[in-house]
């Protein structure tokens, strides 16, 4: 008989106090977003671990342009020949998704035949496409960028936040028509490789040891990490809270001058990112550089430097070995198909893509958005230039529009949905991981190589409820090798820089903006995420060990425990409980 996890809790016809939306409220292609109805039980649904701080009412936008429109469009176009994109439910104020899938067998082969016309077009000229996609993003980025909204009307503001929604809104177009495919040839890669077969587990090898925007990003990092302790900063670093290193290096004048010049020079070039994917609610490294100073004051307690080349170097030796390995196992007419769907994936490469992409797209696209709502807060006299963010877009239009003043009542709406925004931010820890009905094994390639929704994941989150002590979980084998350390067990980024070297980080899966930690850990767990997860990726290709779609290590793990990760095996070990005073 099928696990079903109640829905319960989540149920209501409000997103936020005070806020019903209507049909007409956002576009969507399939399906809307909407909070669960108890019919949603029939279904199943994952807690989406890109957003775990939850997401206030302008930051559900990304759901409505992202999963709700982008991904059901890009599914349909492409098309896939199994599913229509993803759609999402509100629990609370954190996002469920849900594969909208296609039954009828007659239109699954009409798709794949639709598919396989229109695939090699877009594989032949990958990147031609995204060149031009990149550049249509980067273009409006400039324009945004330039924008100086203290010069602008509170009408003109209006017209610039409908503006940087558009730009929003195609920008996940693009990620989606650009995800899908690349993700379908993989698929097809996979599916010929185990054919042949060979071992699933060294698939995502074969891809590894490519640059990306964002390992620059981690590598002026580092430059930075060795200026710091060139100019003999390391005390200036080491005695002051992140929070207070800006301040604290002013202060110290001298060469800590200098080299924040140059800590300047580097925000204007890859500063315009956020601790977190697609949310508006948070700000840029150049609003707040805590983030990044705070990733330098871990860097600088590390007796060596992050050695770039020599990583991506055993990348390179061990993905060609993997290959080679693979090769040989092959007659000459599997090699032949071999090497060809691997020449194609090698070209249109969604690995590296998946964090080329989040420089351009995931961690930048919410901030034009976010700077016309808070020059429109400024603008009506809200209390705190943030207040905005808690409007829903019709609020926000009618408030721009002098439809509806920004008075009492609205300041009085807008102070409930912090709070209740706040109650769900302390709820997500115990939030269960998913709802609705459990199946016995997820079909859905995306769902298993990206959010690591394989049979392991499911049997764990069936057996949360047991009263059994854990000691040992089993995941997928995302990155090899064995690290042990001190666990932090995180739920959010927000407090990514207190990571110390050598511990291991434990959480529901990573981002693009947790990149930098995978300098200094030595070892990462997660609850969530396949072979082709943020984690996986950036674990083979930084070499450290990791273990992903474990299910509840977030649950069994706590702060300050022993803890050892094989990433060649998948085996996640609990060797010895935190001390009562320990870290944490």
């Amino acid at each position: 008989m099928a696990t079903v996890i109640p829905v319960d809790e989540f149920i209501s016809d409000e997103w936020y106090p005070g806020f019903k939306p209507s049909y007409t409220h956002a576009p969507w292609y399939i399906d809307p977003v909407q909070t669960f109805r108890k019919e949603d039980e029939e279904n199943f649904w994952f807690l989406d671990f890109h957003w775990p701080r939850g997401l206030t009412p302008m930051g559900l936008i990304w759901n409505e342009d992202g999963y709700n429109w982008a991904s059901q469009l890009a599914a349909e176009q492409m098309p896939l020949p199994p599913g229509r994109g993803i759609t999402c439910r509100l629990g609370g104020t954190h996002t469920y998704g849900s594969p909208l899938p296609v039954n009828d067998v007659r239109e699954i082969g009409q798709r794949a035949r639709r598919l396989e016309r229109s695939l090699p077009p877009f594989l032949q000229n990958f990147d031609g496409i995204w060149g031009d996609m990149r550049e249509e993003v980067n273009e409006s980025w400039d324009f945004f960028r330039g924008v100086d909204h203290s010069a602008l009307s509170l009408e003109d503001l209006r017209e610039n936040l409908i503006q940087a929604r558009q730009y929003h809104k195609r920008a996940f177009e693009i990620h989606f028509q650009v995800m899908y495919p690349l993700l379908a040839n993989y698929i097809g890669f996979y599916s010929m490789c185990t054919e042949l077969g060979l071992d699933p587990g060294q698939i995502g090898k074969f891809l590894q040891g490519y640059d990306t925007k964002i390992m620059e990003t981690d590598r002026e990092l580092w430059r930075l990490t060795g200026a710091a302790r060139a100019a003999g900063l390391d005390r200036v670093f080491a005695a002051s809270d992140a929070s207070q290193l800006r301040s604290a290096l002013s202060a110290h004048g001298g060469s800590a001058g200098t080299w924040l010049t140059t800590f300047d020079d580097f925000l204007q070039v890859y500063g315009w990112r956020t601790e977190g994917s697609c949310d508006i609610a948070l700000p840029s490294w150049n609003e707040d550089p805590t983030p990044a100073l705070g990733m330098i004051k871990s860097f600088l307690q590390k007796d060596t430097v992050h050695d770039f080349g020599k990583a991506r170097n055993a990348a390179i030796e061990e993905r060609e070995a993997a290959v080679d390995a693979a090769r040989s196992t092959l007659t000459l007419d599997e090699q032949k198909l071999f090497d060809g769907g691997l020449a194609s994936c090698r070209a249109a490469n969604f690995p590296w893509w998946q964090d080329d992409h989040n420089y351009y797209i995931d961690l930048r696209i919410s901030l034009p958005m976010r700077w016309a709502c808070q020059a429109i807060a400024d603008r009506i006299g809200a209390d705190h230039q943030d207040d905005t963010l808690y409007l829903f877009w019709p609020e926000i239009m009618d408030v721009s529009a002098g439809r509806r003043p920004y008075d009492a009542g609205m300041r009085s709406l807008v102070e409930q949905r912090k709070q209740y925004f706040d109650y769900w931010l302390d709820r997500r820890p115990s939030l269960p991981k998913v709802v609705g009905t459990i199946p016995e094994s997820v079909n859905d390639p995306i769902l298993i190589e990206i959010f690591g929704l394989n049979s392991h994941f499911l049997r764990a989150v069936e057996a949360a409820g047991s009263d059994s002590e854990v000691k040992t979980l089993t995941g997928v084998p995302a990155s090899k090798g064995t690290g042990r350390g001190p666990a932090r067990v995180l739920h959010n980024a927000d407090e990514l820089h207190r990571l110390a070297p050598g511990d291991v980080l434990v959480c529901e899966s990573t981002s693009p903006n947790w990149t930098p930690a995978f300098a200094k850990i030595a070892a990462c767990v997660c609850d969530g995420g396949g072979t082709l997860s943020h984690a996986a990726i950036v674990g083979r290709e930084y070499r450290v060990p990791t273990v992903t779609a474990t299910g509840l290590a977030t649950v069994v793990i706590s702060d300050g425990d022993d803890v050892e990760v094989d990433g060649t095996t998948g085996r996640v070990t609990v060797l010895k409980n935190q001390a009562p005073n320990g870290r944490g």
